[in-house]
C-alpha cells in the first residue's frame, strides 16, 4: 500500500491532514504531511520530506501530493521522484479523499490516476455555466 505525503505552503498541509483525519479518522498511519514556510528552498523541502520518508517507512512507494507546480513545494517534491514515488499538483480535498479512499486498494500508478481522477472531479460550477462563444 502506498504512504502518501502532502507537501504545501504553510499551513494548508496540516489543514488538509485535519480535513483528512476528519473524513477518514483512520488514515493516519499512511498520511504524512509538509508544509513549506517562507524563505525555505527547494533543498529544504527535499530534505525534510526524505528525512519524513525515512522516518516512516523508507522503503514504501509513496504519492506526494504538492499544491502548485513550479512552486517551491513542488520543486522540493520533484526531486524525490524514482521508481517508488509519484508527484501529483494540485492537491485538492476530493483529491485528497479520492487518494485516501483507494489508498489501501490500489498500485502506486493507478492510484496516482484515480487522484487525478478526484481532482477533475471535484471541479463543479454550480450553476452550469453557459457555452464558450
Amino acid at each position: 500500500m502506498p504512504h502518501l505525503l502532502v507537501i504545501a505552503h504553510a499551513p494548508l498541509a496540516t489543514a488538509l491532514r485535519q480535513v483528512a483525519e476528519h473524513t477518514f479518522p483512520d488514515c493516519a498511519p499512511t498520511l504524512t504531511v509538509l508544509d513549506v514556510h517562507a524563505g525555505q528552498c527547494a533543498d529544504d523541502v527535499e530534505a525534510a520530506a526524505r528525512g519524513l520518508m525515512a522516518g516512516r517507512a523508507s522503503d514504501a512507494e509513496w504519492l506526494v501530493l504538492t499544491d502548485v507546480f513550479g512552486a517551491t513545494p513542488c520543486n522540493g517534491a520533484l526531486r524525490l521522484v524514482d521508481e517508488r514515488v509519484q508527484v501529483l499538483t494540485g492537491v485538492s480535498v476530493p483529491m485528497l479523499w479520492r487518494t485516501l479512499c483507494y489508498a489501501s486498494q490500489q498500485p502506486l500508478t493507478e492510484l496516482a490516476r484515480r487522484a487525478a481522477q478526484g481532482a477533475v472531479s471535484g471541479v463543479m460550477a454550480t450553476p452550469p455555466l453557459p457555452p464558450a462563444e
